[in-house]
């Protein structure tokens, strides 16, 4: 294997390709300050590469991210592709055969680069299985290097080519001073990236977006109509006491993805995780946003039968629930102290969702929505008047609806 450092290999000759790597440089450094994403950004320079004379028909960027489902992500361009290839990859491929035996984890353990003439079978230096799918592409030569972000965060960046005879020495050179500036735009762009995944992971999408846009200041936020949904775990406080610590969270882990998961299909918004609880809202700018709450919860029933039927199986109890729902007016926003501010819904409505989730408890049915929520739905005659009910902190008796037929379990 040949080994190639940025040190030995240094910038091109006085004569060749300055001006066409002065200008990729520049191109990279200040006119993509408008475009957010980096796959766009490497077709981008992918392109000046080839108009440049550096004969790349390959390039793959290799990020780790903080993302709550993927440990990372590679994004290949191959040429005459318009657009990237994006692929993501599950926690757990670090200890797959296919990354550990790849030039990847090479370069993620400290190689300052790694480089394989495919054109030459004899070539001494391990023989990754990924040459292997290169050569027989028609590829003749592969180089990676380590894209170093701050606190010596690394990435990786590859480039290949079919040219007979592979890089010259020149066009390493010149893809090699492209480096610095490439870490730089991607190191940016990953961390925008990152900002909107983190923000997105805790507050979830429409609050993200609010924030983003500025929506900062204690206080700020606006009034919108919403249906509220509001869930509460039974007998979680006794769960948590005789359970193993591991064993409580992987329970609440399954029970909030059989929640949220039909929550967020329907256009739901999950505001919040309190506990074993959740707060949630379909705001009224969907008309369909009532009718596609009740179909968010008839969906989580089925996934709660489905993984009590599982619990049960092994020699678990089944788990129970509590729902509220209302509808009306909430103030959606930045609430809290100065320097500690959360994103969520206040108001009478969000109240009364939350009393008729304690209600669950008293009357024994699982579901219970007020008349006003059930009048909007226009589905006042499939629903199970339960008669009125005083709640605690709302003036009148409300009435209270249940879903009609068996629910999945008793509260």
């Amino acid at each position: 294997m040949l080994s190639v450092s940025n040190a030995t290999l240094g910038s091109p000759h006085e004569g060749v390709w300055p001006t066409q790597r002065r200008k990729i440089l520049d191109w990279l450094v200040t006119e993509t300050r408008n475009e957010r994403f980096i796959d766009n950004i490497l077709v981008g320079m992918c392109k000046r590469l080839l108009d440049a004379g550096v004969p790349v028909t390959r390039a793959t960027l290799h990020f780790r991210t903080h993302h709550p489902q993927w440990l990372g992500a590679r994004i290949l361009w191959r040429k005459g592709m318009s657009e990237a290839e994006i692929r993501t990859f599950d926690y757990g491929v670090e200890e797959t055969a296919q990354y550990l035996n790849s030039p990847i984890y090479e370069i993620n353990n400290g190689a300052p680069v790694v480089r394989r003439r495919l054109d030459e079978p004899k070539e001494d230096g391990p023989r990754y299985p990924l040459y292997d799918e290169l050569q027989a592409d028609g590829y003749t030569d592969y180089i990676a290097w380590p894209l170093d972000h701050t606190l010596d965060k690394r990435h990786v960046v590859t480039f290949a080519t079919d040219r007979a005879g592979g890089f010259s020495e020149d066009h390493l050179a010149f893809l090699a001073d492209l480096l610095p500036a490439l870490a730089l735009v991607s190191e940016i762009r990953l961390k925008n990236r990152l900002a909107r995944t983190l923000l997105e992971t805790y507050v979830g999408p429409h609050a993200s977006e609010q924030i983003l846009a500025g929506a900062t200041t204690r206080g700020s936020g606006v009034t919108v109509g919403a249906a509220i949904l509001i869930c509460d775990l039974r007998n979680f406080t006794a769960i948590s006491d005789l359970w193993p610590r591991d064993d409580v969270i992987e329970l609440l882990n399954g029970y909030f993805d059989a929640m949220s998961g039909p929550i967020e299909r329907h256009g739901g918004e999950i505001l919040k995780f309190m506990g074993d609880g959740l707060l949630a809202i379909f705001p009224l700018s969907d008309p369909a946003a009532c009718a596609n709450l009740l179909q968010a919860i008839s969906e989580a029933q089925t996934s709660v039968a489905e993984m009590n039927d599982e619990n049960t199986r092994n020699g678990r109890e089944a788990l129970g629930y509590g729902i509220g729902v209302h509808v009306g007016d909430v103030m959606y926003g930045n609430i809290g102290s100065r320097k500690r501010l959360d994103f969520t819904v206040i108001g009478p409505a969000v109240n009364v969702a939350s009393r008729l989730e304690s209600l669950t408890k008293e009357i024994k049915r699982p579901i219970l929505l007020s008349k006003a929520f059930v009048e909007m739905a226009g589905c006042i005659s499939e629903l199970e008047n339960l008669g009125s009910f005083p709640l605690r902190g709302v003036g009148e008796p409300i009435d209270v609806y249940a879903f009609s037929g068996d629910c999945v379990l008793s509260a």
